[in-house]
């Protein structure tokens, strides 16, 4: 099998720290390689480098793209793109509108923007890779108002663009429904068909599509020829219902609201309340509103005229109180992180209700940062920029933020992603004592293992409006037809 891509002894450095360390690894033409291993281990440093995107400090790095062999990542740099959340982050943190059709354009020249006229080569490619993916509906959509799982389908695409002989995927999963998932494992499985490599860096190998896969582990900036052992999710704890003495009925409400995000309907027409003593899942596909309504509660985003949010259990209802009153954990949330914001900012900013800054901590919250860093084995992360950590890291850091200041409404928004199975256990632990404490939960969820039984109610959204709002039985019918259990 010949060698698309080939390291010997390779070592990455970025910031002072050793990424990855005496990496000798080929990637064969044709091949499906599956990479596990736990939060900072080395994969997505590891995609980044088969990319072109990040070099080798010592070792060797030779491609063989297009039959012709080069130590230079130009060419890689042009034709092959790491799909998963960093590819996501450009076009979230500009301020200009890129359509997907705009995405798609430039990609297929190995641009992240359209800077020119499109051929009549390229528009059919666009059309071609647009019915391959399903990104038909959305091409003249700002890729800024997609779902989480719009817009991975959308930088899918982008990938695709210049035909690669190589595709490279990180944490591919993570943010898809149930339906996304089975659509975008079939295109993944047309495209290793056709001959084109395909590596995956994963912590849910439950999850990856049906291909031939070589599996390595990745621990500790090193490639290890026998993967970690499979964990299985550990079950959230029993949740107790939180306590409601000096409380309001209704800790929000929400009355004929609509999201407009760019001229798109996002969320709505959509009236609901969120009552003291509730727990809520909210599930439906991507694209169904569901990160919209977490974001109206958190007080991110606002109601069109005509709409209105209240939220009863604040005594001011301002930008400032509602950020110190709940606390979000979401993909968008992580990609406003990507700056050199240590650690120690990242969750000492919940008190203030701000991102990344904040006034100076007071004794009994630096003890509280020291305290959670350590429950998520975070303490070597305090120190480091946001900018320079892996997606499972960084997500650690927003999971401490975002229970650090004790908050009364704690919002999921596929919170969990990006987690190995220690990590994610060392945060469910802390629920539990959160809730005696006062906190209500809503996560936004498209598995069976990321919806706890404590969860009191459900609400189900279709096309931003409600399809299923009501006491949740685990189990019965409607709880089964509305959330994806695992294949």
């Amino acid at each position: 099998m010949t060698a698309l891509v080939t390291l010997k002894d390779v070592t990455v450095v970025a910031g002072g720290r050793t990424l990855l360390e005496n990496v000798t690894l080929e990637v064969g033409r044709g091949e499906a390689l599956l990479l596990r291993g736990p939060n900072g281990g080395g994969k997505t440093s590891l995609l980044r480098l088969l990319s072109g995107e990040v070099a080798p400090l010592r070792g060797e790095r030779v491609y063989r793209l297009g039959g012709q062999e080069q130590r230079s990542a130009v060419r890689a740099r042009r034709s092959l793109a790491v799909v998963g959340p960093d590819a996501e982050a450009f076009y979230l943190t500009r301020d200009w509108a890129v359509t997907v059709r705009d995405l798609l354009l430039g990609a297929a020249r190995g641009e992240r923007l359209n800077l020119w006229e499109a051929t009549p080569t390229e528009e059919r490619r666009v059309a071609d890779v647009a019915a391959l993916t399903g990104l038909g509906p959305l091409l003249e959509r700002d890729v800024r108002t997609l779902s989480h799982g719009q817009r991975r389908r959308a930088v899918l695409g982008a990938a695709l663009m210049p035909a690669p002989e190589l595709l490279l995927l990180d944490e591919f999963t993570d943010g898809l429904s149930g339906e996304a998932r089975a659509e975008l494992g079939a295109v993944m499985a047309a495209v290793h068909a056709s001959g084109v490599s395909v590596v995956l860096a994963t912590h849910r190998p439950e999850e990856v599509p049906d291909l031939p896969w070589r599996t390595l582990g990745v621990q500790g900036g090193r490639i290890e020829a026998a993967p970690p052992t499979c964990l299985h999710a550990p079950d959230w704890p029993a949740l107790p219902v939180p306590p409601t003495a000096g409380l309001p009925r209704e800790l929000v409400r929400v009355d004929g609201a609509e999201v407009y995000r760019n001229g798109h309907r996002a969320l709505g027409p959509l009236s609901w309340s969120w009552r003291a003593g509730q727990h809520w899942l909210v599930t439906g596909e991507n694209g169904s509103g569901k990160s919209t309504l977490a974001r109206l509660i958190a007080g991110e985003l606002h109601p069109a005229l005509g709409g209105q949010v209240t939220r009863p259990f604040l005594t001011r209802d301002l930008l400032s109180d509602r950020r110190r009153a709940a606390g979000l954990v979401s993909a968008e949330l992580g990609i406003r992180q990507r700056r050199e914001w240590t650690g120690r900012d990242v969750i000492g900013s919940a008190w203030a209700g701000t991102e990344g800054f904040a006034p100076a901590l007071d004794a009994a919250q630096h003890a509280e940062v020291a305290r959670l860093a350590a429950v998520l084995n975070v303490t070597d992360l305090l120190d480091r920029p946001a900018d320079t950590l892996s997606q499972g890291q960084l997500r650690r850091l927003l999971l401490a933020r975002s229970v650090a200041h004790r908050p009364r409404l704690l919002l999921l928004d596929e919170g969990l992603d990006f987690l190995d199975s220690g990590a994610r256990a060392a945060f469910l632990g802390l629920l539990p004592d959160l809730v005696r404490g006062g906190t209500h939960l809503l996560v936004v969820a498209h598995r069976a293992s990321d919806a706890p039984d404590g969860l009191t109610h459900h609400l189900h959204l279709s096309a931003g409006r409600v399809a299923f709002c009501g006491p949740r039985t685990p189990g019965s019918a409607s709880d089964s037809a509305h959330l994806q259990a695992l294949p």
